[in-house]
């Protein structure tokens, strides 16, 4: 598995090459990374986080029994081994296919049409790892991640991965089931911040997990130069509990929080076309990054 998911990340980046001629005429995003600063402001009490029953909810009871996911992390000494091993999973149930998308955008579709032998999207692989992950009882959430010049390219400008919160550790871990990865320092897992901090600092300590083991430096850096510039806004749902419908509980109407870095512009449009009139915006790590109730 180790080296399928090498594979992975070399064909998936294989344009990589081409990105700063393209990041000069705005088509796609710009690769260079820029120091970035959140604050420490206390939670705003206008945010609601909703996420599901993990125990008694029985659209998660059925993901984990029709998918075995106990057999799954049979054995998994602690929550992050668990981690990597639903990470694992999810990984290789299908193929990667950036256009397709599937007939429902929940878990139990996703991998019943995968097991058609359809092939999906980033997204789909966050949506199934973190209802794997929640179905194990652990608190997890889709996350999405946007370039600093969303509004300006026409493509590429986001990508979506999972977060987990781990109790033992007081945080939230980043993986990109995707791909198959967890950044770490010091084998302790990051969150999305972390890891850019990390990534722009350029700290000896980063490593790439793997259900596997760690990877090299030299496997690890064709994901670590591609994922940098991902890693500037993030956003979430309010709603994590809604699992079979897109009608997601809002605060004030809003769906979504968006983390922005302090001075950096609140993005409204995404790759010049779309609208983003969905989402609150926060520069406090206190409000995206609070314990999950």
């Amino acid at each position: 598995m180790l080296k399928k998911s090498l594979f992975l990340i070399a064909a998936s980046l294989l344009l990589s090459s081409c990105s700063s001629f393209f990041a000069l005429i705005n088509v796609s995003p710009s690769s260079r990374l820029k120091a970035v600063t959140y604050s420490n402001e206390a939670p705003n009490a206008l945010y609601t986080f909703y996420y599901p029953d993990t125990t008694g909810n029985g659209f998660l009871s059925t993901l984990r029994s029709r998918y075995a996911l106990d057999s799954v992390v049979q054995g998994a000494v602690d929550d992050k081994a668990r981690i990597l091993r639903i990470m694992d999973w999810t990984s290789s149930r299908w193929s990667h296919n950036g256009s397709n998308t599937p007939s429902q955008s929940d878990a139990l579709t996703i991998l019943a049409e995968a097991q058609e032998g359809k092939q999906f999207r980033c997204v789909e692989y966050g949506i199934v790892a973190t209802a794997a992950l929640n179905s194990l009882g652990m608190k997890a959430r889709t996350l999405g991640l946007k370039t600093r010049d969303v509004e300006k390219v026409r493509f590429g400008a986001g990508h979506v991965v999972s977060e987990v919160y781990v109790p033992a550790l007081e945080k939230w871990v980043f993986i990109d089931p995707q791909f198959n990865l967890m950044p770490t320092l010091d084998g302790v897992p990051l969150d999305g911040v972390e890891f850019q901090a990390a990534l722009y600092n350029k700290d000896a300590r980063l490593v790439i997990a793997t259900n596997e083991g760690n990877l090299t430096r030299e496997e690890a850096a064709p994901y670590l130069n591609w994922i940098g510039k991902y890693l500037f806004y993030y956003d979430v749902l309010f709603d994590q509990a809604t699992l079979e419908s897109d009608e997601f509980k809002a605060n004030n109407g809003m769906t979504k929080l968006t983390l922005v870095p302090v001075g950096c512009k609140e993005p409204r449009v995404f790759q010049r076309r779309s609208k983003i009139d969905y989402s609150y915006y926060t520069h406090s790590l206190n409000d995206f990054y609070r314990k999950p109730q």
